[in-house]
């Protein structure tokens, strides 16, 4: 997961994206897939842009701000369109706001387009809809936006491409005897007093260093660690896997991890399905639960809920997240996978809860 505010894209006195400057990280992405990885870019830059276009101060209304995110988003899709595809990657719009990562629908819909994405190989250009978002239901800055966004595709590393090198004791700009921090193992309140505020002298964006902690934080709790990274020179990735300085926040466990965890911990089961004896078996050895398996259901839950999973005796096996609804998962219990789609009318998934949205116990 790779973050680029407003002030790495867009060129303050031109107030037009900076080509050669994106076409330069292009490249570094490509070179990251070239070693396997999957990349997802979160870009800033819409509403700066619009501005920009329609000749609007910082300082405009919102409805202008919206306004100018509809004009930009456009400019803004352009500049990464050509960008990465200069480098031979195919790049899709995706716009979020604050309810597709909070609200278990959405945010189980959002997660399955960026997968189909990622799968399909393309690069998933991430944006805050801001032509749509109010300030009550923004995420506030696209820092955050990426730690949620991160979450939602279980990312092991984000990357927040920033105008300084990482974390210092203070602000490296006001204070020169300030000490770079490369490794931070906690984030304590000492660590998250170092801060400072938003960048003030690109005169966009609306984080600083401060929102770039509170990002790692949230991404930290789901098991990604976050680097902080200079963006200000070009092909910024290759400067830090060079030897670069730059700051690692660690994470205390994989993004798997963490994500069962919090499916164990932190849900309240809405329903129970009942297995056969092959079935538990299956589980055991790591499968994925099947509705051929699957003998009874119990309780009112949506798809993406989290339901028991108990064998006949009544004895629980875990818990996991639904595939599909009650109503569903009744109709489907039984069923061989190949017969799902013609039950429920649509191509589903084949399983009744996958083995990565399921905790067994011990």
């Amino acid at each position: 997961m790779v973050k680029v505010g407003s002030s790495l894209v867009v060129d303050a006195d031109s107030r037009s994206p900076t080509t050669a400057w994106l076409a330069a990280l292009a490249h570094d992405l490509a070179d990251l897939r070239a070693q396997g990885r999957q990349i997802v870019l979160v870009s800033s830059g819409a509403v700066a842009l619009g501005r920009g276009r329609l000749g609007l101060e910082k300082n405009a209304r919102l409805d202008e701000k919206q306004a100018a995110a509809a004009v930009g988003q456009s400019l803004l899709m352009q500049a990464w369109e050509g960008a990465l595809a200069g480098a031979g990657l195919t790049s899709g719009q995706v716009l979020l706001t604050r309810d597709d990562t909070e609200r278990r629908r959405r945010w189980l819909n959002a997660r399955a387009t960026m997968e189909a994405l990622l799968k399909l190989g393309v690069v998933p250009v991430v944006n805050e809809n801001d032509t749509v978002a109010t300030e009550e239901i923004r995420y506030g800055d696209n820092d955050r936006l990426a730690a949620r966004t991160a979450q939602l595709v279980r990312a092991d590393l984000l990357i927040l491409l920033s105008d300084v090198d990482g974390l210092y004791t203070a602000d490296p700009r006001r204070e020169p005897a300030a000490r770079h921090l490369p490794l931070i193992e906690t984030l304590s309140p000492e660590v998250l007093a170092m801060a400072g505020g938003a960048n003030a002298v690109a005169d966009m964006g609306s984080g600083g260093m401060a929102t770039k902690l509170e990002s790692a934080r949230i991404a930290r709790s789901a098991g990604c660690a976050t680097l902080i990274v200079s963006g200000v020179e070009p092909r910024p990735l290759s400067a830090v896997a060079a030897g670069a300085r730059a700051s690692l926040i660690t994470a205390p466990a994989t993004p798997l991890q963490a994500y069962k965890s919090w499916i164990a911990g932190s849900l309240e089961p809405a329903g129970a399905l009942t297995i056969d004896d092959g079935a538990a078996q299956a589980l055991a050895g790591g499968r994925s639960l099947l509705a051929s398996g699957v003998q009874g259901v119990e309780g009112r839950f949506d798809r993406g809920d989290c339901v028991r999973i108990a064998r006949a005796d009544g004895g629980v096996v875990g818990v996991g997240l639904a595939a599909y609804a009650a109503e569903e998962m009744q109709r489907i219990r039984g069923r061989h996978s190949g017969e799902i789609e013609g039950v429920v009318g649509y191509k589903g998934p084949g399983v009744a809860i996958h083995r990565d949205d399921m905790v067994l116990h011990p």
